[in-house]
């Protein structure tokens, strides 16, 4: 580990304990410190039917005959915490953060593809997906996963879409989009989605093999974890991995990649189209632009952040898709915009930014 990255890890180790003093000042209770292995085994001794959410990037360095792009199905899915509590929810039938009814129905309003900012590290009814589906009283299909780039949500609409869609909503996140097309890069099979029209997996088909192929990585990682959860150093380290979001160690946005998001994006677009649906492209912003004092960040990115924006909202445009900026709509609107986040600290939106990202895009994508 380089000095610069112990620097980030220990400043962000900070955060962290700023956070669980805010939560246990602010509601009396103590913050769930447990990891997810250890709240999957409580969770197990009542209910056999548990997951830790086990996200498509994963499988960019596993070598199984199929790439899954979803969890694991009808499970109660440990998936993560910033607020106090781990965010839980029941899985549907194809492994993602919906009821499971949702499926039935005969038309869908709209039909979400993104990351963990889709997904949420809040429960139901208080993730964008179910203030969406209260807001418009009409069914919502929510298929984002923490750690999904443009390749894997683009494979997704393949996988996925149906012709009962009125509505795709395609978020992205301007922390670290672009760097997740970079890893998803290393898939072949992710690679064929974007250079065959007609390559599939059948994904719909497969979700005994998916279900499978996820439990075998849980399986796995529980064995190591049980194994070296036993030294104290170890469990230090874990409690950052697990806790702390990265974007203060990332690098600059991967810019370099924007011509490969320009056809992943145009390829959307007549997916989409053709479907009889209609696209919607939300930018969504990163914490580093509220941040009161910018002495402890690196400039080059903040400053290539605003670039990124400017390269991809000139792409969307060019692609005559329409543009939602939540920084414009929401956060610039606000006194204090890190109230937004958890605690006002690094991490993904909080309940209350949740509802005010949703009742926006409600409010310019309703009828």
């Amino acid at each position: 580990m380089t000095l610069k990255e112990q620097s980030s890890k220990e400043q962000l180790l900070k955060v962290q304990l700023l956070k669980e003093n805010l939560y246990e000042k602010q509601t009396g209770n103590k913050w769930d410190r447990r990891s997810k292995l250890e709240i999957y085994e409580d969770l197990k001794k009542t209910n056999n039917e548990v997951s830790i959410l086990v996200a498509p990037i994963i499988y960019i360095h596993e070598n199984y005959s199929i790439f899954p792009l979803s969890g694991i199905s009808n499970s109660q899915t440990i998936n993560c915490n910033e607020n106090g509590y781990y965010s839980i929810y029941q899985s549907d039938r194809y492994g993602f953060n919906n009821p499971n009814t949702e499926w039935d129905e005969k038309e869908i309003e709209y039909f979400i593809v993104g990351d963990s900012f889709t997904h949420d590290c809040v429960n139901r009814p208080y993730t964008i997906g179910s203030i969406l589906r209260n807001l418009s009283n009409k069914s919502v299909l929510d298929l984002g996963l923490g750690g999904n780039g443009p390749l894997i949500e683009y494979a997704i609409l393949r996988e996925y879409l149906d012709t009962d869609v009125k509505k795709v909503v395609w978020f992205f996140f301007e922390g670290n989009d672009l760097y997740e097309l970079k890893t998803e890069k290393k898939s072949n099979i992710l690679l064929n989605y974007l250079n065959d029209l007609n390559f599939t997996q059948n994904l719909k088909s497969k979700q005994n093999e998916i279900d499978n192929l996820g439990k075998t990585i849980i399986s796995k990682e529980r064995k190591q974890v049980i194994k070296i959860e036993k030294n104290i150093k170890f469990k230090l380290l874990r409690f950052i991995k697990l806790y702390i979001t990265r974007q203060l160690i990332l690098p600059a946005p991967a810019i370099t990649v924007a011509p490969e998001f320009k056809k992943i994006l145009k390829l959307t677009k007549e997916l989409v189209e053709k479907n009889n649906s209609k696209l919607y492209f939300v930018y969504l912003p990163d914490y580093s632009r509220y941040k009161m004092n910018y002495s402890n960040l690196n400039h080059s990115y903040v400053k290539s952040i605003g670039d990124q924006f400017n390269i991809i909202k000139d792409i969307v445009n060019e692609l005559n898709i329409s543009f939602i900026d939540i920084h414009k709509e929401v956060f610039e609107k606000e006194q204090n915009p890190t109230k937004l986040f958890p605690f006002q600290q690094y991490g993904h939106y909080n309940i209350e930014g949740h509802k005010k990202v949703a009742e926006a895009i409600y409010k310019l994508t309703k009828d």
